[in-house]
């Protein structure tokens, strides 16, 4: 767990609806990248931890007989559920309110198991363990996110760039200067070194791949807002009082920075390391 922190069920509290509009996908061929690196075929069991609103196991389910996600949002878990059932594959895939820290929760056993930018909540060495033990011998741990390391420039597209800094400066205004996280704060940010905590737990790798970028993509001011809520530093409860006063002042700054309301963005590469129980 993040030290000086505890999980809260307000982690992301009215944050699902805004999660699909404002976040960025990821990057077009992720399916087939991992079909191919895992000699997938339409059969087998993939467990989606920390599934949030279904972005990543919805695109999945094609590729495997059944699909379970795994999150402790009421929210996120119902837009999950909405999602589904306007796609194909519904009939494939079921979404489980826990924590997956109360795995294996009766689900059974799997051939993948993917962590969408997600691990990071979890007590890490305990959820690597129980998840191990879920997956076939042979079978696979995927952690996936956005490439972090990579600059992308909107130099030639037709809108200006998504203010960030100004959206930070703001949030900061309202909701102090510590990265806000449910009920408390996050003093030094969200863990990494995931490979040190996976290699304790068992696995082995990882393999690494990277689904290109690069797209241009448009966003309006509706799609940059529903960014800012979809997160959990800034998920809608967190205001308060002043969420009306907060929403005025983003739509402010947004039109100060495009008078059409438009924004160009990148859209981000993909970053995916596959580990593996011992066969």
């Amino acid at each position: 767990m993040v030290d000086g922190w505890e999980w809260d069920d307000s982690l992301f509290l009215g944050a699902a609806p805004y999660y699909r509009r404002g976040r960025l996908p990821y990057a077009p061929g992720l399916a087939e990248l991992l079909a191919e690196a895992l000699l997938l075929d339409g059969r087998g069991r993939l467990i989606d931890v920390g599934c949030g609103p279904g972005t990543l196991a919805l695109e999945l389910v094609c590729l495997f007989d059944e699909v379970v996600g795994v999150d402790p949002d009421r929210g996120m878990i119902a837009e999950a559920e909405r999602q589904a059932a306007r796609g194909p594959g519904h009939g494939r895939i079921r979404w489980v309110r826990a924590r997956a820290e109360e795995l294996p929760a009766g689900l059974g056993t799997f051939t993948v198991a993917t962590f969408g930018q997600s691990f990071h909540w979890m007590d890490r060495d305990a959820v690597a363990a129980k998840v191990r033990d879920m997956l076939r011998p042979g079978g696979a741990l995927v952690h996936i996110s956005d490439l972090k390391t990579e600059r992308l420039s909107v130099d030639g597209l037709p809108y200006p760039a998504v203010p960030y800094a100004g959206i930070e400066d703001l949030t900061r205004r309202y909701l102090g200067p510590v990265r806000r996280a449910g009920r408390g704060v996050l003093l030094h940010g969200t863990p990494g070194d995931e490979a040190a905590v996976l290699t304790r737990a068992g696995f082995t790798g990882p393999g690494r791949y990277v689904v290109s970028g690069g797209q241009a993509l448009e966003r309006t001011c509706d799609d940059i807002a529903a960014w800012v809520f979809s997160m959990s530093s800034s998920a809608p409860h967190l205001f308060g009082e002043r969420l009306g006063e907060f929403t005025a002042d983003l739509d402010r700054l947004l039109c100060e920075h495009s008078a059409l309301g438009r924004f160009s963005e990148r859209q981000p590469s993909t970053e995916i390391f596959i580990w593996h129980t011992p066969v």
